[in-house]
């Protein structure tokens, strides 16, 4: 999802301008949905304060679904990993830039594009690398620089792209890096380019070592956060915002939900090539959590295999630009910030899944994939947020306004 200050320029004038570019259905590999994950522009209709979700206004299509990276990124598509940003700068002109990528990538594939905001002739360029960044770390989230401070702080490089994978790969916390994917003329460069970059932020990867060093504070492995945004008031105040789902656990672990209760890990226990459960302060778990619950050959599982935890939380975190600086000028190693600010939103959320998807999802305290993307009308300081599966398998669009 990305805000398109440009977008809708004869909508209602209700304070709520411009539009949003939305992505739809994930492609899904071995040719079940091969043109998945098209684009869309939506009206944004006046956000209603409501927790019945019938009394929400519904957005209205402006171009309809299009496939705008056909032939691209085509070795992505088991569980899809998708960042989008609208910037309309002097030298291209507008443009959606996109990143890509999957849930497990085993090589090393260009992440990086752009394509028209006319979604029926999206005229794709690209793919292109981030340097020589690792893929986990690049392909999750896009969100724009404010000019003035990539101009002081990063060579003029107003994109900023990151991922949060769980299980620490690709690093233990949210990541940033700058980076320009245009020539001086405005032209884009060839495909296969490595795009020179500024890392802005960057903690330990799990690949490196078992321990949790060089780490976001607090950081564990079901973390995930899954959009970012650089907010700035009139008054001149900036933060970086990342938003998605946290993990708050007493413990956490690679394996399943335990039917006796949250306060109960549940490990595969034929994975031992790493630490599977863990407590809050990183430590291993006590030896009887590693023996497992169930038998997932069996389909005794009650829930699918992945990173779980006692507790999770939809939150905000929010950093402060000038620990970034510090980064890109040296003074700070690319792990040293921290967020120093954090926001619990569960409370505004509807946490509404479809019956059939909660043994993906969870459910509770263990309700996971809470939060998705977010952008920022900077313009009038319009938050948008989007919450999965809140409607059923539909998403809700939340708006905070920064004062």
């Amino acid at each position: 999802m990305t805000f398109n200050p440009d977008g809708d320029s004869s909508g209602a004038g209700d304070g709520f301008p411009g539009s949003l570019f939305v992505m739809g259905h994930d492609r899904i590999a071995y040719g079940d949905v091969p043109d998945g994950n098209q684009v869309a522009e939506i009206t944004i209709p006046a956000p209603v304060i409501s927790r019945n979700i019938e009394d929400l206004n519904t957005a209205e299509f402006i171009q309809g679904f299009q496939n705008v990276a056909a032939g691209h990124f085509t070795e992505y598509d088991e569980i899809p990993k998708v960042g989008m940003q609208y910037l309309n700068r002097p030298e291209t002109g507008a443009k959606v830039h996109i990143a890509w990528g999957e849930h497990l990538q085993g090589e090393q594939i260009p992440t990086h594009g752009w394509f028209n905001p006319t979604l029926s002739a999206p005229d794709f360029q690209g793919e292109w690398f981030i340097g020589e960044q690792d893929v986990y770390s690049v392909n999750g989230y896009l969100f724009e620089i404010p000019a003035a401070w990539a101009d002081a702080h990063t060579g003029g490089r107003y994109l900023a792209t990151g991922r949060m994978r769980d299980g620490g790969q690709g690093g233990m916390g949210p990541t940033i890096f700058a980076y320009r994917p245009w020539n001086a003329d405005g032209t884009p460069p060839p495909s296969g380019t490595r795009l020179e970059e500024v890392p802005l932020l960057l903690y330990e990867n799990a690949y490196n070592t078992e321990d949790i060093v060089r780490a976001m504070n607090g950081y564990q492995h079901p973390d995930a956060w899954e959009g970012g945004a650089w907010l700035t008031t009139p008054s001149g105040k900036q933060a970086v915002l990342f938003a998605g789902t946290k993990s708050n656990g007493a413990k956490y672990w690679y394996g399943y939900i335990n039917p006796n209760g949250p306060q109960y890990a549940c490990v595969d226990a034929d994975v031992t090539d790493f630490t599977t459960c863990r407590n809050a302060d990183g430590t291993a778990c006590p030896p009887q959590d590693f023996s497992g619950c169930c038998d997932a050959n069996a389909g005794a599982c009650v829930s699918n295999r992945g990173w779980w935890t006692t507790r999770f939380d939809a939150e905000f975190i929010l950093f402060d630009p000038d620990d970034l600086a510090k980064v890109a000028n040296g003074p700070m190693e690319s792990w040293q910030p921290q967020p120093y600010a954090t926001i619990d939103i569960d409370e505004y959320l509807y946490l509404n899944p479809p019956e059939w998807d909660l043994v993906e999802l969870g459910w509770g305290d263990q309700r996971r994939t809470r939060i998705g993307d977010v952008s920022y009308d900077r313009q009038s300081g319009l938050l948008y947020v989007l919450e999965l599966y809140a409607d059923g398998a539909k998403p809700v669009v939340h708006v905070w306004r920064l004062r």
